[in-house]
C-alpha cells in the first residue's frame, strides 16, 4: 500500500481531545461552518474539498469524491484515527497520527494510504501528496480545544 504523508503540524491541544473530536466529525463540520469567517482565505478554500458527517469524511480527490467511514477497529485512542473508504475502486485509508508533546500540544500527521497500480500511482502521486499536505494543514487550523 502506498502512503502519502503530510508534514507534521503542531496543534495547541492535547491528543485525547483531538482524538475525541476526530472520531465525531459532525462536531468539526458544525464548528467550521460557524467560524468559517475567522479562517484565512486559503483555509476556507480548503474547506470546499472536505465534508464531515456524523461518522464519515468526504474528500474531493483526483478520483472524484471519496467517502471515508470511521474504522474503530484500527483506531488507537489518543494516538491514531483511521477512516476507510467503503466504496472505492482502490483500497483507501485516511489516517491521522497524533503524538502528545510535553507542553500540552500535539504533533499531527495526516496520511493517505492507497493501493494503486504502478502506472496510476505515477499519474496521481503529486496530487495525493498535495492532498495529504492540505488535509494536514486543515487539521492544524481547527481549534479542537474550543469545539
Amino acid at each position: 500500500m502506498d502512503s502519502f504523508k503530510s508534514t507534521p503540524h503542531s496543534i495547541a491541544c492535547d491528543a485525547d481531545t483531538i482524538y475525541s473530536k476526530l472520531t465525531n466529525p459532525s462536531i468539526i463540520q458544525q464548528q467550521l461552518e460557524a467560524h468559517a469567517d475567522k479562517l484565512n482565505d486559503e483555509a476556507r478554500a480548503q474547506l470546499d474539498a472536505v465534508k464531515f458527517t456524523q461518522d464519515s469524511i468526504s474528500i474531493q480527490s483526483p478520483m472524484g469524491e471519496v467517502t471515508l467511514a470511521l474504522d474503530p477497529d484500527n483506531c488507537i485512542p489518543g494516538q491514531r484515527v483511521v477512516y476507510t473508504a467503503s466504496q472505492s475502486p482502490v483500497p483507501i485509508n485516511m489516517v491521522v497520527n497524533l503524538e502528545q508533546q510535553p507542553d500540552a500540544t500535539t504533533m499531527s500527521t495526516a496520511e493517505l494510504q492507497l493501493q494503486l497500480p504502478f502506472f496510476v500511482r505515477k499519474m496521481v502521486e503529486g496530487q495525493l501528496r498535495e492532498g495529504a499536505d492540505k488535509f494536514g494543514e486543515l487539521l492544524a487550523h481547527i481549534p479542537f480545544d474550543r469545539l
